[in-house]
């Protein structure tokens, strides 16, 4: 610890830790209470995708016995966010996200199959050769055949069914 006031210069990392102010650890627990709550209200299906501990495992049962307990509630969630204080946070946070973003990754894996879709049907065997490569799985012929006709659809100007079928076939299989 600091001698007098002019040693405070010389305080290495850990020690300005120690120096949080009281209002700095307050902010910080609210904020786990807050992530705390969060975790509470989640679904058991949305907990049991996040990577927690046991201690946080066995305190979300609880919480869950509970939720209609206000103040037993209140109290247990500043229990959780204490755990949460010794844990660390990354990993939940990560699954979280992915979590979240499940739509925005959906929406860009559809935008993807489109522009997908009408590369094959732009540039006719050389594209269907390239994406055989990449996916051994797709049926040459069904897909040669999808793309023919989803031209043909393309060239009359009157997109339908093929069309349609071309991009389901490769969302069902890419």
């Amino acid at each position: 610890m600091p001698q007098s006031a002019n040693d405070i210069d010389d305080l290495t990392p850990e020690m300005e830790e120690e120096l949080k102010s009281k209002s700095e650890i307050k902010r910080e627990m609210h904020r786990l209470q807050d992530f705390a709550q969060t975790l509470v209200e989640m679904s058991k299906h949305q907990r049991s995708l996040i990577p927690l501990s046991d201690d946080l495992k066995d305190a979300m049962v609880v919480a869950g016995k509970i939720k209609n307990k206000h103040e037993a509630l209140r109290r247990h969630i500043r229990h959780i966010a204490k755990i949460l204080l010794e844990t660390d946070l990354v990993p939940i946070h990560q699954a979280i996200d992915v979590m979240d973003n499940k739509h925005q990754q959906s929406t860009a894996k559809f935008v993807r199959l489109e522009s997908l879709r009408d590369e094959l049907i732009e540039q006719g065997n050389e594209a269907v050769e390239a994406l055989l490569a990449e996916f051994e799985q797709l049926d040459r012929q069904k897909l040669k055949q999808l793309v023919r006709h989803a031209a043909k659809e393309k060239k009359a100007e009157k997109l339908g069914k093929h069309y349609k079928n071309l991009f389901t076939y490769l969302k069902e299989n890419s």
